[in-house]
């Protein structure tokens, strides 16, 4: 069984009942996630040894996040405690031409005031194949960042695959901040991952004639930008996510894996959403499974996009799916009929 470490933040996430606005009633559902822990809860579902790496407070706020964690199996035993604040974000979800809105609230959470002497590495990764995180956890402070750096050195002092999602996120630091810190972080990454974006965002690099708010993208462009980050970092593969935003409530979802030799793009999926927040994660999530099971470039594109696209059809921000249900899908049955 591969074992499988990720490493960020896990927030109390805030969001009123279905697709009311904020304080348009009064209750707000109270459930958890973030990045990496999302990509870890996906793992454990599909049967990986699946550990979240973290700092939470010692208090109930703290231990429910962490139950959240181990209701699905993932391991949780290398979670440091310590702070004071679990952070938290505020989701409104969009529906038709209204997006989704998110307000963060995670200043002086317990994570973004950890310090690189909480984690010791060296044990976290002990028996570990591969390590994920994203750009989100540096983008936290300068500490988080030389802790992802320590995290990277010494997962390839143990010959462990490592994977990023760059995932830009433009309230948490500068796109200068971003590229500094990422250009240096990169160096170590084997498997990266991007969307239309955030390679534009980090550094600098745009497919060519796309426009992802009026609904057009260039497919052929992404080659180019797949290659550019790879001959740039020397990534072994990189993914990129294409989705063509129609509107809130209806985009259509395909995927692209840059072996270094080949462009293999998946087929399309038309979603109507449920839920948009993880799906990026739930993609991560079904890459790395894909990967780590021996499955060709082919195959591992088309199974992650399947899994994100199912993503899209499930409440709060962990997919709930099997590998059968993402099979399937994969394979061609997209039908929805119920199963009897």
């Amino acid at each position: 069984m591969a074992r499988v470490v990720t490493f960020g933040e896990i927030m109390l996430r805030l969001a009123p009942n279905g697709y009311y606005r904020f304080f348009q009633d009064d209750q707000l559902q109270a459930t958890f996630g973030g990045g990496e822990a999302n990509v870890s809860v996906s793992l454990a579902n599909y049967g990986f040894d699946s550990a979240f790496v973290t700092k939470l407070p010692a208090h109930a706020i703290g231990q429910a996040a962490v139950n959240s964690l181990r209701y699905f199996g993932v391991d949780t035993s290398k979670i440091v405690r310590g702070g004071d604040r679990v952070g938290i974000y505020f989701l409104e979800k969009g529906a038709s031409q209204r997006g989704s809105v998110c307000i963060y609230d995670r200043a002086h959470s317990a994570i973004q005031e950890a310090s690189p002497e909480d984690f010791d590495w060296d044990a976290i990764f002990e028996g570990a194949d591969w390590f994920h995180f994203t750009g989100i956890t540096p983008a936290l402070g300068a500490n988080l960042v030389e802790i992802c750096k320590q995290a990277c050195i010494a997962a390839k002092a143990k010959d462990v695959k490592i994977s990023c999602d760059l995932n830009y996120r433009g309230k948490l630091w500068t796109r200068a901040e971003a590229r500094e810190a990422m250009s240096e972080l990169c160096k170590y990454v084997d498997v990266c991952i991007s969307n239309e974006e955030d390679a534009k965002d980090v550094f600098g690099i745009e497919a060519e004639n796309t426009d992802i708010y009026g609904g057009k993208l260039n497919k052929e462009g992404y080659k180019s930008v797949a290659k550019q980050l790879a001959d740039k970092f020397g990534f072994e593969k990189v993914a990129i996510t294409l989705r063509t935003s129609i509107s809130a409530s209806d985009n259509d979802w395909a995927g692209m894996l840059y072996d270094g030799e080949n462009y293999c793009f998946s087929k399309e999926y038309h979603l109507r959403i449920v839920d948009r927040v993880g799906g990026g994660d739930s993609f991560g999530g079904g890459l790395i499974y894909a990967l780590l099971s021996g499955k060709d470039t082919q195959g591992a594109i088309e199974f992650a996009v399947a899994a994100s696209a199912l993503k899209h059809s499930v409440e709060g921000d962990f997919n709930r799916v099997t590998v059968a249900e993402i099979e399937k899908l994969a394979g061609g049955d997209g039908s929805g009929r119920v199963q009897r």
